[in-house]
């Protein structure tokens, strides 16, 4: 592949966009087809560790996402894909199904340290490259009253581990030990040293 004057972003989070234009990647949004059930790749399997666990869903939204591009018959460039996950212990903490979920996600964390495991994957083409991040984020004791205005808030759904690092939970994360980018979905350091390697110009 010549090099590329653009990434594919497989991913339709706003966090993740935000995250590449930080650091001056043009990229375009490969949304996925009417009928592709992306949730489904999430879904856990039993005796699985977190960290095999998110880098086995991203493989699979990455393989999802190349079938895609090669249907479209669209340009040829690098394809991105990135997914994140949260970890107390062995026990996985994906997005919150409803409003009793997310306020039981918080209250597990509650004064306690947890993983925040976010894997990116990249094809360039010819073969896939991958990474991983892994981070460690404290959250100070939580109370009812702020996890009930959180969830009222709507925040925690479609996040990991029901929270977003970069929203108003900021204010009880007593310390972070990691990437802050990774926690927030897309770790920049892995992925600029992934698109430099795939002659990608990064900031």
């Amino acid at each position: 592949m010549s090099r590329p004057g653009f990434v594919w972003l497989a991913s339709q989070s706003p966090r993740r966009a935000q995250l590449l234009r930080q650091i001056g990647v043009d990229f375009r949004v490969l949304a996925p087809d009417a009928g592709e059930d992306l949730e489904a790749l999430e879904a856990e399997r039993r005796g699985e560790l977190p960290g095999a666990y998110v880098q086995r869903v991203t493989q699979a939204k990455l393989h999802a996402a190349v079938a895609r591009l090669r249907r479209r018959s669209e340009a040829a460039a690098p394809l991105l894909c990135a997914d994140t996950t949260v970890a107390l212990g062995r026990r996985i903490l994906g997005k919150p199904a409803d409003e009793a979920d997310a306020r039981a996600m918080l209250q597990a964390l509650s004064g306690r340290t947890h993983r925040v495991l976010s894997a990116v994957a990249l094809h360039d083409g010819r073969r896939v490259h991958a990474a991983l991040n892994v981070s460690h984020v404290h959250f100070a004791p939580l109370n009812a009253a702020v996890i009930d205005a959180y969830v009222a808030g709507g925040e925690p759904f479609g996040k990991a581990g029901a929270y977003a690092i970069q929203g108003a939970i900021a204010a009880w994360i007593a310390r972070i030990d990691g990437s802050h980018s990774g926690i927030m979905g897309l770790p920049l350091y892995e992925t600029a040293t992934l698109l430099r390697a795939a002659g990608v110009a990064v900031a």
